[in-house]
């Protein structure tokens, strides 16, 4: 590995681990959650992340305590396609910076979450820096697929995620959700919401902007959520408006966004929300039982997310056309009104294994490394 001699670059201490994982909190979260593991590991590494003027790692990287090296952005299709083809000169040009950053910083390892600042920084370390891999989605995407191919290692969310012969360890999450106590924080929790203390809650989300259906079918339910004593917070999207009609019973708290989602989970006894891929890990993790609505459109990879604590019976699984205020009214209610079934969704869920993959994956990265 080429290492210039700039007079800037930092003394070589513990190792140097690159996060390739921009674009979406999906990447960005993961690559967080591991560099974070890694540092309560080997406290003198350090730890760089890659990313784009445009996606939100600008915001949450530096928030988070890490440096962040600027790269070109390089479009990534799903698929082979084309367009892809057409961009040969700024696929070389982003190649060659993320080159000079991994030369300048001294990276001993890049590992890489998908999406388009992955595929700059795998083609820039490809037989240069060691490469590790991981996918969090149930279906890999062109850029990890790629980056597999010449990988010291490959770690993955799901069996099925199309890189053959990745390691299964779930996805790593930051440390607050981890070690989150639910039953610990509850009181606070529904405090701070202005929810029942006693009654069973229901959470609901649809994403940090909401989902239309999600919102009509839970909201029309109001009435008979009341009636059977059951609270909801509800985060509905910070462009949405939700009314409620009140009635006797535990409050239904609708709110635009929910900046603490930690307290979120630690209020609740059940959720209904979408299943991203972090959204799945994050209350598998939680041992919180969930309703998965998944994304009706796109690839169906939403489904293929929550598909595992489906079968592992932590959660259903309701298509979004079919979910109704009926279907709130009837499965829901009686999900909520059924103390052992939640104990059994919950330990069901959290024996998934999302707890542990920030550790794990740390693991795998500083043994590439070598140091």
């Amino acid at each position: 590995m080429a290492v210039s001699n700039h007079s800037d670059a930092p003394a070589r201490q513990g190792p140097c681990v690159v996060v390739a994982g921009g674009g979406t909190a999906g990447h960005i979260e993961p690559a967080l959650a591991l560099a974070d593991a890694v540092r309560r590991q080997r406290p003198d590494a350090r730890v760089i992340a890659l990313g784009t003027e445009r996606g939100l790692e600008s915001q949450l990287v530096p928030t988070r305590g890490y440096p962040l090296e600027l790269i070109p952005p390089v479009p990534m299709p799903r698929k082979p396609t084309p367009e892809l083809l057409r961009l040969p000169l700024r696929v070389r040009d982003s190649v060659r910076r993320t080159r000079e950053v991994l030369d300048r910083v001294g990276a001993d390892v890049v590992v890489g979450f998908g999406g388009y600042v992955s595929l700059p920084a795998y083609l820039a370390a490809r037989g240069r820096t060691p490469i590790v891999v991981h996918e969090a989605n149930a279906k890999a995407g062109l850029a990890n697929k790629i980056g597999a191919r010449f990988a010291s290692k490959v770690a993955a969310a799901t069996p099925d995620s199309g890189l053959p012969g990745a390691q299964v360890i779930g996805i790593p999450l930051r440390e607050s959700i981890t070690t989150l106590d639910r039953a610990a924080l509850r009181a606070e929790a529904r405090e701070h919401f202005g929810l029942d203390p006693q009654a069973p809650t229901l959470l609901v989300f649809g994403g940090s902007q909401g989902a239309r259906s999600l919102n009509t079918a839970v909201s029309g339910a109001a009435k008979e959520l009341a009636a059977a004593g059951i609270g909801v917070l509800h985060a509905h999207g910070p462009k949405n408006t939700l009314a409620v009609q009140e009635f006797a019973g535990p409050a239904y708290v609708p709110v635009p966004y929910l900046e603490r989602m930690d307290l979120a989970y630690a209020a609740a006894d059940a959720v209904v929300c979408r299943s991203g891929a972090m959204t799945v890990a994050e209350i598998a993790a939680v041992g919180l039982p969930a309703v998965f609505v998944p994304l009706p459109h796109g690839n169906g990879e939403q489904e293929l997310n929550a598909r595992p604590v489906v079968d592992a019976g932590g959660a259903l699984l309701v298509a979004d056309a079919q979910l109704s205020t009926d279907y709130v009214a009837d499965r829901v209610v009686r999900l909520l009104t059924d103390e052992a079934a939640r104990l059994a969704m919950s330990e069901a869920a959290q024996g998934i294994g999302h707890r542990e993959a920030d550790s794990v994956l740390a693991e795998m990265v500083l043994d590439v490394a070598g140091k």
